[in-house]
């Protein structure tokens, strides 16, 4: 028989019911940004207060390549940010949930509009995660300066110790998509089915590492399987890890989701 390592009694503290069971895994105290098409505010604050788990106030902006950002005005531009949103909170409620809006009225988005709202959610809005469910198809980025300027951004995040997850083109590997094609020091993520939302795999394919549940619980799409779906639960789950631990690096989180998924609980 093998006696145990130090390493090993260490990690054996490390399981899924020890964090996700914790009372005070809820996100609190956790600042998180949706990068994406905007968020309903009305509509997530009518669900979950009628679910009995009132959410903090949702603030947000939006965002051009040019320019400052517009006042958020609590409405999206399609339901796939309310949809991402949603998903955040479900998983970790007491975030403090910003909607950084890169679409805007005109439903189109510009690699430098989502360089703005990220650092805008690093200077102003102080984050510890951000959520990218919107990808950038490589043969968009053949400019290499613009490319250039993303990964520059992600990689800032990075070091101001603010945790990025990104989705995973829908079709991958078969085609490459940015931000998720950065990773490290991001956080790529895939689609899976897990019978508990809780649930995700350490499934490295390239540079996609994780896979977590591809289904939402709000608006018309919710229901199809997409990357889009699955990094939110992902970027939740991380919140909830950092409301008991604000002070952990990226590095860490990736590490205890490594750990958490070898466990064997997830």
């Amino acid at each position: 028989m093998t006696t145990p390592t130090v390493f090993d009694q260490l990690f054996a503290l490390l399981t899924p019911d020890s964090i996700f069971r914790d009372p005070r895994a809820t996100g609190e105290g956790v600042a998180v940004a949706v990068i994406d098409s905007g968020v309903e505010r009305a509509v997530l604050e009518d669900k979950f207060r009628t679910a009995g788990t009132p959410i903090n106030p949702i603030e947000g902006a939006i965002f051009r390549a040019n320019g400052d950002p517009l006042p958020y005005t609590g409405h999206q531009s399609s339901p796939h940010g309310t949809t991402v949103a949603d998903i955040v909170l479900t998983m970790a409620p007491r975030v403090t949930l910003y909607s950084a809006d890169v679409f805007g009225p005109a439903g189109a988005c510009e690699v430098e509009t989502v360089i703005a709202a990220l650092r805008h959610a690093l200077d102003v809005w102080k984050v510890k995660v951000v959520n990218l469910s919107l990808g950038v198809p490589e043969h968009r980025l053949q400019q290499l300066p613009r490319r250039h300027q993303l990964q520059k951004a992600i990689e800032e995040a990075y070091f101001r110790d603010v945790l990025v997850f990104a989705a995973a083109h829908n079709e991958h590997p078969l085609t490459r998509s940015y931000p998720a094609a950065f990773a490290p020091p991001l956080i790529s993520v895939d689609k899976g089915l897990f019978d508990d939302p809780l649930r995700f795999a350490y499934r490295l394919s390239e540079q996609v590492e994780f896979q977590a549940h591809g289904k939402g619980y709000l608006g018309p799409l919710a229901r199809e399987p997409a990357t889009s779906w699955a990094t939110p639960h992902l970027a939740g789950i991380a919140a909830r890890i950092l409301s008991l631990k604000p002070d952990l690096k990226p590095f860490e989180i990736k590490t205890i989701l490594y750990w958490l998924f070898r466990s064997g609980g997830t």
